[in-house]
């Protein structure tokens, strides 16, 4: 009795450690993320218990980009598919189309409240085609929150822990860390803003990037084209704007990563203001250019507008 009640106990501990051993060489959750906004929230959160590919990466543009054979193979064989929503990634629907994946599709904006995109004079819309318009209701550029990039981590969690439950108190704890992070962040946001006189809080950029980042923090934006990158400025929205610019006394004009500085410089040279920088809108930078991370996104973007508008 006394050897078979070892032999039990001499199996449970093998069985212990067989478990332990497969747990600790588990093969990483294959995760696929739309662009590097949401690659950095899933790096945060997932660590080293997830291999990530990223769709659009630095400095690319995920509203008219082209999708390769690569990214269908990725997302035909990811666990989890992570895209922003709000009809931001104007690929995805003929992408996970054609890569027939059973993987789930995370739309990290749900729960945000989305805002309406900006139907100033200026563009009318008009530019951006009758295709786009009910695809344009709203701003999809939520990101540019930090209270919104919170939600963001959380559905990540969420869908993290769905898909993998034996690593769901790392991703948890992953997560808070993180979220300490981006409310220390937020707090340097709102003060680099207050420290900017609310008469020169009025700014130029190449598309309609920044709403959530002026609902939340008090910023104005103009922009001549729309919420997507694909709706060229006709000449009357650019001849409109450059009006409003002059009689609303602009501080600052800035180009963007992600798009052509052409527009932006002409615009520059008509109503003279000087462009203050570039700012990152929706990509981050290459590694080691000032804005590889969200974090450092929101950073490089606060000391860019002050620097333009302060001088300082």
């Amino acid at each position: 009795m006394k050897k078979a009640f070892k032999l039990a106990a001499t199996m449970n501990v093998i069985l212990l450690l067989s478990g332990a051993y497969s747990a600790a060489f588990a093969d990483p959750l294959k995760v696929v993320s739309s662009f590097t906004v949401i690659s950095d929230f899933a790096k945060n959160v997932g660590g080293d218990k997830i291999k990530l590919t990223t769709l659009v990466g630095p400095d690319g543009d995920a509203h008219v980009y082209e999708p390769k054979p690569a990214d269908a193979a990725a997302v035909a064989s990811a666990d989890v598919v992570l895209v922003n929503g709000l009809h931001f990634e104007g690929f995805l629907p003929r992408l996970v189309e054609a890569s027939v994946t059973k993987a789930p599709i995370i739309e990290l904006s749900k729960g945000v409240e989305p805002i309406k995109s900006a139907e100033d004079e200026h563009h009318h819309e008009a530019a951006s085609g009758t295709q786009h318009e009910e695809h344009e209701a709203f701003d999809p550029h939520a990101f540019q929150s930090i209270s919104n990039a919170k939600i963001y981590v959380k559905n990540i969690v969420d869908a993290f822990c769905t898909a993998d439950t034996a690593n769901c108190d790392t991703y948890k704890s992953n997560a808070a860390a993180y979220t300490a992070k981006l409310d220390a962040t937020e707090t340097e946001v709102k003060a680099a803003i207050a420290s900017i006189p609310e008469s020169k809080r009025l700014v130029i950029t190449s598309h309609d990037a920044f709403g959530y980042f002026q609902h939340e923090y008090g910023l104005t934006f103009l922009a001549p084209e729309g919420i997507s990158t694909d709706s060229e400025a006709s000449a009357a929205d650019i001849v409109a704007l450059i009006k409003q610019i002059k009689e609303d006394k602009a501080s600052a004009i800035f180009v963007e990563n992600i798009t052509n500085p052409r527009l932006i410089e002409q615009i520059a040279s008509e109503t003279k203001l000087k462009v203050g920088g570039t700012l990152y809108s929706d990509a981050l930078s290459k590694p080691d250019e000032g804005a590889s991370t969200y974090i450092d996104m929101m950073h490089h973007n606060i000391e860019t507008f002050k620097k333009a508008i302060l001088g300082s």
